[in-house]
Formats: C-alpha cells, structure tokens, sequence
C-alpha cells in the first residue's frame, strides 16, 4: 500500500511540474506567438527566467517523487525476490515504472529547454 502511495505521488509531482511549466510558457507568451521576443527585452528576460524555472521544478519534482516510490519499491522487490526468485519479473516491474516518471521529468525539461536558442536568436 504504501509502495503504491509513493508511485502515486510521483506521478502528481512529475503532472505538477509539466502544469507550472507550461502555465509559465503561456503567460510569457512563448509558444503562442510566431515570432519570439529577442533576449534584449525585458521579455525575453523573464521569458528565459520562466523556461529555467519550469525546467527546474520539472526535474526536481519528479526526481523526488520518484525516488521516494523508488526506495519503497526496490526494498520490496528484493525482499520479494530472495523469498521467491520466480518474482523477479513482477518485481522489477514496479521499479521500471516508477523510473519511467524520473525519466519523464527529464524529457520534460529538455523540451522546455529547447525554447532558450529561439529567444537567444531572436
């Protein structure tokens, strides 16, 4: 049960932060608008500020979700697999999935970080 809470709660932090990221993009006004303001303004500024935040809170919020269901859960697949090593498979299936959110983090933040070199260019 309460390896299921901490899978849980990684999943809500990895949605939260995909939430806070683009709730940033869109109030700068990054990706509705054709033509990007150049990094000389103001905008472009906090435009870049913005993108930095949300791939930070990205990254760290999923990584600490997914490592508190990571610890749970690879405690209790090995505790599963030295009773029963026929487990194994099942075990570590719980383990992949919560890896999946980390890694979701990360691919969140490399796309919101791809946004910078079009504000730098202008």
């Amino acid at each position: 049960m309460l390896m299921a809470g901490f899978a849980l709660l990684a999943t809500v932090t990895s949605f939260l932060a995909l939430q806070i990221s683009s709730a940033a993009l869109s109030a700068l006004s990054i990706a509705s608008t054709p033509v990007l303001a150049p990094l000389q303004t103001e905008a472009g500024g906090l435009a870049i500020l913005g993108i930095a935040i949300g791939a930070g809170l990205a990254v760290g919020l999923a990584g600490v979700g997914a490592a508190l269901g990571m610890g749970t859960a690879a405690a209790a697949s090995l505790g599963a697999i030295t009773e029963k090593p026929e487990t194994f498979g099942k075990s570590i299936l719980y383990v992949v999935f919560i890896e999946a959110i980390a890694i979701y983090g990360l691919v969140i933040a490399f796309l919101l970080l791809g946004y910078i070199p079009q504000l730098i260019a202008g």
